[in-house]
């Protein structure tokens, strides 16, 4: 599958989204009438996606389309990456038990870039890291949901990410965020909810393991491209 392949399946999958929240069928149709102006197998891909029964009449467009335009590298967003994850921000999901130096060591590396941290946790009262300290929680778990984050890295325990795994919420925050094609981080202590979350069959050089702060580092300057566009090119559970 090529990267135009990849972005074009993600236009039509957005324009599904979006339709499939529109309550009137008629508007639905509306605007699908409108896409074989644009592209003949985006219109039959939306239209089976969103279950158009029947013909569409195609909307007369105001001009005519043009069809001789080559394929424009500036309106890609892969091939444009910003080269920055400055002004981004990364969930961490973490438990009692965390390594507080890790921890610290990519808040650390997110701040020279420009970028945040928010700390996710069992409860909104924080966790006691490894050594003793208490570290604040941003978000519970289940109120700070991975969508809303740029990348994420889980960071708990053994004992820590076994409790996790039995919720539901720490499952679905590391899955939405393999599905979203999202870089995620990972302490190996985390395995039990990474399996649990069902990705590591399809784990891949988008999940990243980290083990100290030169890794914390070379996590963030992954980010830049801000997903890991090769994931959608395999199956997703």
């Amino acid at each position: 599958m090529s990267q135009s392949d990849l972005e074009r399946d993600h236009i039509a999958d957005a324009l599904i989204f979006e339709l499939s929240k529109v309550g009137r069928p008629a508007i639905r149709e509306r605007v699908v009438s409108h896409l074989p102006n644009i592209d003949a197998a985006l219109a039959a891909r939306v239209k089976k996606g969103i279950g158009i029964r029947g013909d569409v009449k195609t909307a007369t467009p105001a001009v005519a389309p043009r069809t001789d335009l080559p394929p424009s590298r500036a309106l890609s967003i892969a091939l444009n990456p910003p080269g920055t994850f400055r002004g981004r921000c990364v969930g961490a999901l973490v438990s009692d038990g965390v390594d507080r130096s890790l921890l610290e060591a990519l808040r650390a590396a997110l701040g020279k870039e420009g970028a945040t941290l928010a700390v996710i946790a069992p409860t909104v009262g924080g966790v006691e890291a490894s050594d003793g300290t208490v570290i604040a929680a941003d978000e519970k778990v289940g109120g700070g949901p991975s969508i809303m984050y740029d990348a994420v890295v889980v960071m708990t325990s053994a004992a820590g990410a076994a409790e996790l795994a039995k919720s539901a919420a720490a499952r679905a925050f590391v899955a939405d965020a393999f599905v979203h094609l999202k870089f995620i981080g990972w302490v190996k202590e985390a395995m039990p909810l990474i399996e649990r979350a069902g990705i590591r069959a399809e784990m891949d050089a988008g999940v990243i393991a980290l083990s100290g702060a030169a890794s914390a580092t070379a996590f963030v300057a992954t980010c830049r491209t801000l997903r890991h566009w090769a994931r959608a090119k395999v199956a997703i559970p």
